[in-house]
C-alpha cells in the first residue's frame, strides 16, 4: 500500500498507519467501506424509484437521465474494495440489476466509482464507469430510448424511435417463427440492443471494434444457461445492419433470437456447425430462398470443384479471420442442418441438437447424437452431406 520506492520500516508503518485511519487497520478501513455502501444504497433505491432529487442527493447526475427510460425491477450495488487517498476514493463494485419482465436472474457489471469527501466528512460520487477489462452497459454510451413490442423490448442510443420500432417489428416477427421451429419451452421474448455505430457494440461487449466489422448482430449470453439466468441480449451493430435489404434484417434478427431460444440447449458439446447452422435454418425457413441464392459463396466453391471435406471445425467461425472462409462456415452449417429436416424431418433437427448439447463434453457427443436420432454414422453423414452440396450448388 505505501511501499513504493525505498522507505524505512518506520516511515512504511507510519504510512500504512495513514492510510487505514488507526493502526488497528480494519475499524477504519471497514467504516469508511461501509459508509460508501450505504451511500450507493440510496443511489441504486433513487435509481429505481425515478427520484431526480435523491439521486442528485448521492453525488453527481450524470447517467440518471440516460438510464430513466429503463424498466428496471431491481439495481443494487455491491462494494468490493475501496483505495482512499485522503478526501477522494475509489471504489470497485459490481452492479447487479434485472430488467422487468425479461430478466429472471440479475445481469451483473463491473464498475468503478470515483468518491470525492465534503469538508463536513460526507462522501458522493463523482463519476460512475465501466471496471477496467468490463464492457459498457448500453446507458454509459448515451440516453436510453426505448420501445416495447410484443414479444420484444428494443433499447436504443442515438436512433430516432422510428428506426426502433422497425427493430420491434423484426422482433416481434422473429419470436414466434422461432418458437414454431424450435418448440414454446423459452421464455419467448428477446432484448434488443441497438448502440449508435460499430464502436459503440464493440464496448458493450467489451472487444475490439475490428472483430466484429461486417457482422450484422450478435447474441450473448451462456451456454446451458440454467432456468434462472438473466436474459440474453441481441446487440445490433447498426452499421452492418443497415446495409442488409428487408429479408436480410429478418434472417438475422431471426438467427439471433434462435440463439436466445436454444441457450439452455447448447453447451461446450455443441459444434459451431450446428448451432450456427441451426440459427441460420430457422431464420431462412420459409422465405423461399434458394440453396445457390442463401449459399453464394460456398456454391462458388463447390463449383470450381471445391467441396469441402468435411464439416466446418469451431475455428472456421472466427470473425477475425478470413471473410470468404466465415461465409462459407455458416453455409455449410445451415445446408447440413436443412439436409437433416429434408431427410429426416424438423422434429429429428431438434433431437439432434439437444442429444449433442445433453453430452456436455465435445469428444463423441455428435458421432452419438447422429447414431442414436439420425441412424447414421459420421462418416456417412459426411459424405451425404458433400453429396447434398453437389446437388444443390453444383
Amino acid at each position: 500500500m505505501a511501499g513504493r520506492g525505498r522507505a524505512s520500516g518506520v516511515s512504511v508503518l507510519v504510512s500504512v498507519c495513514l492510510l487505514l485511519v488507526g493502526c488497528g487497520g480494519r475499524p477504519g478501513a471497514d467504516g469508511v467501506r461501509a459508509e460508501v455502501q450505504r451511500l450507493l444504497d440510496r443511489r441504486a433505491e433513487a435509481v429505481l424509484h425515478h427520484d431526480a432529487a435523491g439521486y442528485g442527493a448521492t453525488g453527481t447526475r450524470a447517467g440518471f437521465a440516460a438510464v430513466r427510460e429503463v424498466p428496471l425491477t431491481s439495481w443494487s450495488y455491491r462494494v468490493t474494495g475501496v483505495r482512499r487517498s485522503g478526501a477522494t476514493a475509489t471504489v470497485d463494485a459490481e452492479l447487479r440489476y434485472r430488467v422487468r419482465d425479461y430478466d429472471q436472474a440479475p445481469v451483473t457489471a463491473g464498475r468503478t466509482l470515483t468518491l470525492t469527501r465534503s469538508p463536513d466528512g460526507r462522501w458522493s460520487v463523482a463519476a460512475d464507469r465501466p471496471a477496467p477489462n468490463s464492457a459498457d452497459q448500453l446507458w454509459d454510451q448515451g440516453t436510453v430510448r426505448v420501445v416495447r413490442g410484443q414479444h420484444s423490448l428494443v433499447l436504443g442510443v442515438g436512433r430516432p424511435d422510428g428506426q426502433l420500432r422497425a427493430y420491434v417489428s423484426l422482433a416481434d416477427r422473429a419470436v414466434p417463427a422461432v418458437t414454431d421451429a424450435w418448440g414454446a419451452n423459452w421464455p419467448g421474448r428477446i432484448v434488443v440492443l441497438v448502440p449508435k455505430s460499430l464502436d459503440g457494440m464493440a464496448r458493450l461487449l467489451g472487444s475490439p471494434a475490428s472483430s466484429y466489422r461486417g457482422i450484422a448482430a450478435v447474441t450473448t449470453g451462456e451456454t446451458g444457461a440454467p432456468a434462472k439466468a438473466a436474459a440474453d441480449r441481441v446487440i445490433v451493430n447498426p452499421d452492418a445492419y443497415g446495409m442488409l435489404g428487408t429479408l436480410g434484417r429478418q434472417v438475422v434478427l431471426t438467427h439471433e433470437t434462435t440463439h436466445v431460444a436454444t441457450r439452455r440447449a447448447t453447451d461446450a458439446a455443441t459444434p459451431l456447425w450446428l448451432s450456427e447452422g441451426y440459427a441460420d435454418w430457422v431464420g431462412y425457413r420459409g422465405s423461399g430462398r434458394t440453396a445457390v441464392q442463401a449459399a453464394p459463396e460456398l456454391q462458388r466453391a463447390v463449383a470450381d470443384g471445391e467441396v469441402p471435406a468435411a464439416l466446418p471445425g469451431d475455428r472456421d467461425f472466427g470473425f477475425a479471420g478470413d471473410a470468404g472462409r466465415l461465409a462459407r462456415a455458416y453455409e455449410s452449417g445451415w445446408l447440413a442442418c436443412r439436409m437433416i429436416a429434408e431427410r429426416w424431418g424438423e422434429a429429428r433437427l431438434r433431437a439432434f441438437y439437444r442429444a449433442v448439447g445433453e453430452h456436455r463434453v465435445r469428444a463423441g457427443a455428435v458421432e452419438d447424437a447422429m447414431r442414436t436420432t439420425l441412424g447414421v454414422t459420421l462418416p456417412d453423414f459426411t459424405a451425404q452431406w458433400r453429396d447434398y452440396l453437389r446437388v444443390q450448388l453444383g
